[in-house]
């Protein structure tokens, strides 16, 4: 392969690499699974490797990934670089967080990164989600009434300095967790797999003379953005509203509603109207909705290009504050998926309206049901 040019990538050699980083990513995903402790990873699936580049923006996702895990991790790591900016990162650092205002919604998940340097310089960060099998409190339930009563909550913390590992962290997890061998040996696949990946992300940048992630990274997110926003613009102009309820909690519903805005290549998501928040724990807090609406937008408009963070770009996902899609800290969570999988149902109900003013723009990739 020709080395690259920071000032220009041919389209042939953008594809090359870009479809290296996924398998990269791929990779790290095998690692974690066959390293973790517990069957919730190992044999749940319950987790998602992802890289990114130096800002923080997503290059590549493993492709079994969750939804919710793949949707959250950019918007974690911005949210933790505005504590450690990137100038304040070390070769040997791993920063893990599971608050779910910050990281995937609820306690039991924790986020890891991990920096890659290359030449002394940070490149880039190697990511995770996982599942853990237990974050103490009430556990897996969804009865709580606020998050105190859910499990231990980390705020982003370096768990590794330099290589040096924080034993009072350590510690306090061990001391808070009904199976700590199986969180720990969780917590350290994730390390071993962001390792592995940053080895491999290092390996694919001299094997082609690069020094520097970032060109690679723009044009790959501009490519996304770009069949994106040519998706969302087939899409009449125009707003397309469903709404839907759900079980909620003692029988009470929660109200879903929505209202898609499409504007020329902008397509704004608009959860206005929904229940508030309620005193029980499937509150969903917002990046989890940010996930779970920009996700199945995707399956429906633009399937087959690689996701990362250019793909997101043209959306604006509303959900007011204080909402049942959006609540303030402290309001339990622990069962925010309760809710939360329904987004993509009450969005398909509006992208069905949508499509019904130009059947050939939506789910074009799918067989027409055959005529009976």
């Amino acid at each position: 392969m020709p080395k690259v040019e920071a000032t220009r990538i041919d389209p042939i050699t953008l594809e090359i690499l870009w479809t290296r980083l996924i398998p990269i990513a791929d990779e790290t995903a095998t690692i974690l699974k066959r390293t973790s402790f517990s069957p919730t990873v190992r044999e749940s699936n319950d987790y998602s490797c992802v890289l990114f580049d130096e800002n923080g923006d997503t290059l590549a996702e493993n492709t079994i990934g969750i939804p919710s895990f793949n949707g959250v991790m950019s918007r974690a790591l911005k949210s933790i670089l505005n504590i450690y900016p990137r100038q304040s990162w070390r070769p040997g650092d791993v920063v893990i967080t599971n608050d779910p205002w910050i990281a995937s919604g609820h306690l039991l998940d924790i986020t890891c990164v991990i920096p890659i340097f290359y030449r002394d310089k940070l490149v880039g960060f190697s990511g995770s989600i996982a599942h853990m099998a237990d974050m103490g409190g009430s556990g897996w339930a969804s009865d709580g009434r606020e998050v105190y009563e859910e499990g231990i909550c980390i705020p982003p913390l370096f768990l590794y300095k330099e290589g040096k590992a924080n034993e009072d962290l350590i510690k306090i997890l061990r001391g808070n967790v009904r199976v700590p061998d199986e969180v720990l040996g969780d917590v350290h696949a994730q390390i071993a797999a962001g390792r592995a990946g940053a080895a491999l992300l290092i390996e694919l940048l001299e094997e082609n003379g690069i020094e520097d992630i970032s060109p690679i990274s723009r044009e790959i997110q501009d490519k996304a953005e770009q069949a994106m926003r040519k998706a969302v613009t087939a899409i009449p102009d125009g707003e397309y509203s469903h709404e839907m309820q759900t079980d909620g909690y003692d029988g009470e519903p929660i109200e879903l509603k929505v209202k898609v805005t499409v504007t020329g290549d902008k397509l704004v998501i608009d959860f206005t109207g929904s229940s508030p928040q309620i005193g029980h724990a499937i509150n969903v807090p917002y990046n989890y909705t940010h996930a779970y609406t920009c996700f199945p937008v995707k399956c429906a408009i633009d399937s087959l290009t690689p996701r990362n963070e250019g793909s997101y770009r043209p959306f604006t996902v509303v959900a007011p504050e204080g909402s049942v899609l959006n609540p303030l800290f402290p309001a339990p969570v622990n069962g925010r998926h309760l809710v939360g999988h329904f987004l993509s149902c009450v969005v398909y109900g509006a992208l069905a309206k949508a499509r019904s003013h130009s059947p050939s723009v939506l789910l074009s990739t799918l067989p027409e049901r055959p005529s009976s």
